[in-house]
């Protein structure tokens, strides 16, 4: 493929199923398509991603039954609820108890989301499992499409990117949909960190909760688009600031015979605690991510904070949500936030609480939000849509 450059961009001759099309990729981020020679098929296929779109059309939420308190962290851990509360902006958190698991929070988040948005299961053609803490190594998807009963077995796959993880697959979608197709993808972001965090450490302990949130993505008409532009990013040299890494459990070696090869065969092995630099993710998140929002914002083709009507962040800490809005220069009364009840939910919480913000009517079809995921990776996302 040759490349060009232009003075309003790259031009970039490409051949789609017979068709031979120019792409002009302009600075707003949306691809000009020219169509140069045609056939039939090429020519609908053409038609397709020029005129296809995407948009939310449903949300839903879930979080375990245990609810766990500042005063009840206190009592296991050299706390109390003012030093958690003025530190972090967190009061409650959820947490997975008994039999419940996350797979089930996942099933009932997408249930809700697919009963809003009045799509059957057999509809949905792709499931996207948001999450680093799942039941199972390889991954929830599968198990969360034979629960929801999708008769046509449409694809279903994890995602593995931490806090951004939910935005990732909101970018996943909008690919899928706009350049493969889909018609209506499922997108869930559920994390249990609890599994992975020492209780006795009161600087990681504090922060974290369990929880679910999806949201459905339909195509749609170019004219409705609501995905608008996104920013994507990591830097594996921060890795070291936020990990939970991979162990070999200690076992007696006295009953291995074969003395010459003592790492085989391999022992049982686990992940540590998490490990995380609080003040080096504080520091990283209030730089990268007003950057990143005013990134998607241009390559939505909009200017500043006055052109969208929410800011929804990662709920991480309320002093990087204030910081991040002040640099923004959103006022307060325009942030979602709903920290103080959950906690750091991980990938679930930029759609914990989007779905809340629903529900309590706070945000209207129309609305458009600039959202932004930061975390371990260290990775950061940002996405420009609008609800419904």
């Amino acid at each position: 493929m040759a490349n060009t450059i232009a003075a309003t961009g790259v031009s970039c001759p490409v051949v789609l199923n017979g068709v031979g099309i120019s792409r002009m990729w302009q600075h707003q981020g949306a691809p000009t398509l020219i169509m140069c020679s045609t056939t039939a098929k090429g020519a609908v296929e053409l038609s397709r991603l020029v005129n296809t779109g995407c948009k939310l059309v449903g949300c839903g939420s879930a979080v375990p039954s245990l609810r766990v308190s500042n005063n009840d962290l206190a009592k296991i851990v050299d706390t109390n609820d003012e030093w958690i509360s003025v530190r972090t902006g967190i009061r409650h958190r959820r947490v997975l108890s008994g039999k419940e698991n996350l797979t089930d929070l996942a099933i009932e988040a997408a249930w809700k989301a697919l009963e809003m948005a009045d799509v059957p299961p057999e509809d949905v053609d792709l499931i996207l499992m948001c999450s680093s803490t799942g039941d199972d190594l390889f991954g929830s998807a599968p198990v969360i499409q034979k629960a929801l009963g999708c008769k046509r077995n449409p694809l279903a796959f994890d995602i593995t990117a931490a806090c951004s993880g939910f935005l990732l697959g909101l970018f996943s979608a909008s690919c899928y949909i706009k350049a493969g197709g889909f018609k209506n993808v499922l997108v869930i972001g559920a994390d249990a960190v609890s599994r992975f965090i020492d209780w006795t450490d009161r600087g990681s302990c504090i922060l974290f909760g369990d929880a679910a949130g999806a949201v459905l993505v339909q195509a749609c008409d170019i004219g409705e688009d609501g995905l608008f532009g996104f920013d994507l990013h990591s830097d594996g040299d921060g890795k070291r600031h936020l990990i939970s890494t991979f162990k070999e459990n200690e076992t007696d070696d006295a009953s291995n015979e074969n003395h010459s090869v003592t790492s085989f065969p391999p022992k049982c092995s686990s992940y540590s605690y998490l490990q995380m630099n609080g003040k080096e993710i504080f520091k990283f998140a209030v730089r990268v991510v007003p950057q990143s929002i005013e990134a998607a914002l241009e390559k939505a083709g909009l200017d500043g904070s006055n052109n969208f009507d929410w800011l929804l962040l990662h709920q991480a800490n309320q002093r990087i949500i204030d910081g991040i809005a002040t640099r923004l220069e959103v006022p307060s009364e325009r942030v979602i936030s709903n920290l103080a009840n959950y906690g750091n939910t991980s990938a679930a919480s930029i759609p914990l609480a989007l779905d809340e913000a629903v529900q309590d009517g706070k945000v209207q079809p129309g609305h458009v939000i600039a959202a932004a995921g930061f975390g371990a990776g260290l990775t950061w996302a940002s996405a420009i849509f609008r609800w419904g």
